[in-house]
């Protein structure tokens, strides 16, 4: 009777023992907490690295606006000229210049519009991937003017094109969500303010641009 009794308070010892470990809570925060880290450490270094890819890739617009609408300003333009353009253009990508990430690369065409074709040919191109001349470069047909009465292409019609590109690499690499480097790039177009064109140093000639 005594050993009966002995066997039956060591089995209810044994199972409340499995029902207080079942019912233990004690821990289960740290291990959920070391389950959810590394996903949210993911999460939020890939939010960085994709907020700074929108801000490069903001700046880079800004810059192929800025030396469209630079070089638009003046009748004549020189290698100098464009020069500074180019250095005012890169300030705008700070921070995100060297050594963390390279200088953009910028280009700067002048296009004529030729009333027979319609198609922008390069006049000059200056910069980082100088286009061929004569080249054809595709615009928005809202950049070229027609008659009203006619829709013949005015004749004499210049654009100004800009193109900007850079790579942005992300930071973290495989640590984070973005792990390939990312070519952020744009273009920007600009009429010419001070004359038909911009003469640089000496394109077009004075016969094919005549002065407003």
């Amino acid at each position: 009777m005594r050993l009966a009794k002995e066997a039956m308070e060591g089995r209810i010892r044994g199972r409340s023992a499995i029902v207080a470990f079942v019912q233990d809570r004690r821990g289960i925060a740290a291990t959920e907490f070391a389950v959810i880290v590394p996903l949210m450490l993911v999460l939020l270094f890939s939010t960085v690295e994709f907020c700074s890819g929108l801000a490069v890739d903001r700046k880079v617009s800004l810059v192929a606006r800025t030396i469209a609408n630079l070089t638009s300003q003046g009748a004549n333009a020189s290698a100098s000229d464009l020069a500074n353009f180019f250095g005012a253009a890169t300030l705008i990508m700070v921070p995100y210049v060297q050594p963390t990430y390279p200088a953009p690369n910028m280009t700067i065409s002048e296009l004529y519009i030729d009333p027979s074709s319609g198609n922008a040919r390069v006049q000059w191109s200056a910069g980082s991937a100088p286009r061929g001349l004569s080249s054809v470069v595709p615009v928005p047909q809202s950049m070229i003017a027609t008659d009203p009465a006619t829709h013949a292409i005015i004749p004499n019609q210049y654009i100004i094109f800009s193109e900007v590109n850079t790579v942005f690499t992300p930071t973290l690499g495989n640590y984070g969500m973005m792990k390939a480097a990312v070519t952020l790039s744009d273009v920007a177009y600009a009429l010419p303010r001070q004359s038909t064109c911009v003469f640089y140093p000496s394109t077009p000639s004075p016969a094919t641009c005549p002065t407003q």
